[in-house]
């Protein structure tokens, strides 16, 4: 994982209101095309270059570059807000667009919205409306300009949470006084593998064959070892411009896989950042002809698969002598293997095998340095008797809201039995 210092000092993204507009990601960056640069007078960003009209295959003049590359700003003081949740699948992203006139500061100024739950495997046909709460804004990396991304939570209209709706039970923990006082942190290492779009099969590999065995792929550099580098790269510029707390990248151990980081961030934070970067990177695979994968175990054999690695401290943890309080939240965590196992992606059995850097998942453990265990210490953190776990059981396609928060409920708000400690110590081979 890319080091990670502290969280940004603006936990809650704010949409300046005369923030200069970005160049909107359309499907024409993916193919070549003649820029011309703008020489009217002094242009905001993306306003200084013009796509040309370009002739499409049927000899029509295809026009619709300039059209999504409008910017509104000087003729309207509406912009468009994109509100996305999660779909019935848990894993499934949908959104739709909406016209906002007026300045937004924080989301609960943006109107709550309803959707069809019929249609996402959320509701009943007779009875199908369920209503989009906004929690968090992010600016839009694709529209540019004032735009912005939502990411909503969901109820009945009568105010229950829906039970696909992970956030609210991990916007609860998460403001538990206990929990707060923690200031919990996490970083979270979110893998994904590329797939080519009609064949379904890694980005880069022959169809229906392999490539040569894993080794030279693993933040290589080179045709022949890395594929799905622009994607890649762009995905990282668009959650730096939305606003999320992306920390590095780099290419993985299989090909045509990646991981970006996320964090550190605060509590919630963590959960809306991971699934509105997953938002942005099913648009970028979109516009590039790509499929993204988060299944835990793409391809089955000698090869690795993609996990959700979640690094997590607390406040107690950070301070001095806090390798005492790591100790103990592992010792809860050992108690709990069965609830986490459980919480942490469907499809994990297939790659916690004990092989390919993970650990068994029916054994829980822990070790300083070792990728092979349940929960990873670093050797930093050993050394200088404070710092962070590393939790290596999450897969790709984990629930952030739902592992966070059950990290900090597990760890913070969990009292074990002082003889369930003692045996699971005793077990652990661990003095707390």
């Amino acid at each position: 994982m890319a080091q990670i210092l502290a969280p940004s000092s603006q936990w809650q993204m704010r949409i300046a209101k005369n923030s200069a507009p970005a160049s909107p990601m359309t499907a024409k960056m993916w193919s070549s095309l003649v820029l011309k640069q703008n020489k009217k007078g002094t242009a905001k960003s993306s306003a200084k270059f013009r796509v040309f009209a370009v002739k499409s295959e049927n000899g029509t003049i295809n026009r619709m570059e300039d059209l999504l590359n409008l910017d509104l700003t000087p003729y309207t003081n509406n912009f468009i807000a994109e509100y996305i949740w999660i779909g019935g699948s848990g894993i499934d992203l949908r959104s739709k667009s909406r016209t906002i006139s007026k300045p937004i500061e924080h989301p609960s100024e943006l109107p709550k919205w309803n959707y069809d739950g019929s249609s996402t495997g959320q509701a009943p046909g007779e009875d199908s409306e369920v209503i989009l709460y906004p929690q968090a804004i992010f600016k839009d990396p694709f529209r540019g300009g004032n735009n912005i991304l939502v990411m909503c939570d969901t109820y009945t209209p009568q105010g229950e949470p829906i039970p696909t709706n992970k956030r609210h039970r991990a916007a609860e923990i998460f403001s538990n006084k206990k929990v707060v006082d923690e200031v919990p942190w996490f970083g979270i290492e979110q893998e994904y593998t590329l797939l080519q779009t009609n064949v379904k099969w890694p980005l880069g590999w022959p169809v229906g064959g392999y490539p040569g065995p894993q080794g030279p792929y693993y933040c290589g550099a080179g045709a022949d070892k890395s594929f799905g580098r622009d994607i890649s790269d762009a995905h990282y510029k668009a959650c730096l411009y939305a606003g999320i707390n992306v920390s590095g990248t780099n290419g993985e151990v299989m090909p045509g896989q990646w991981e970006y980081q996320v964090g550190p961030s605060v509590g919630i934070d963590a959960g809306d950042h991971i699934w509105i970067s997953r938002y942005i990177l099913e648009r970028i695979t979109e516009q590039a002809g790509v499929v993204l994968s988060l299944d835990p175990k793409p391809i089955e054999g000698d090869w690795n698969g993609a996990g959700c690695h979640t690094n997590y401290s607390t406040k107690t943890m950070r301070e001095e002598g806090g390798y005492e309080a790591i100790k103990k939240a592992i010792l809860n965590l050992s108690l709990r293997h069965k609830e986490h196992i459980s919480a942490y992606g469907e499809g994990n059995e297939r790659r916690l095998t004990g092989k390919h850097e993970t650990a068994s998942i029916d054994t829980f453990s822990w070790g300083v340095a070792n990728r092979g265990c349940s929960i990873r210490v670093g050797r930093e953190t050993e050394k200088q008797g404070k710092g962070y776990l590393e939790d290596r059981r999450p897969a790709s396609n984990m629930d952030p809201y739902v592992v966070t928060a059950l990290l900090a409920e597990t760890t913070i708000l969990y009292e074990p039995t002082l003889e369930a400690e003692a045996l699971a110590a005793q077990k652990l081979s661990m003095n707390v």
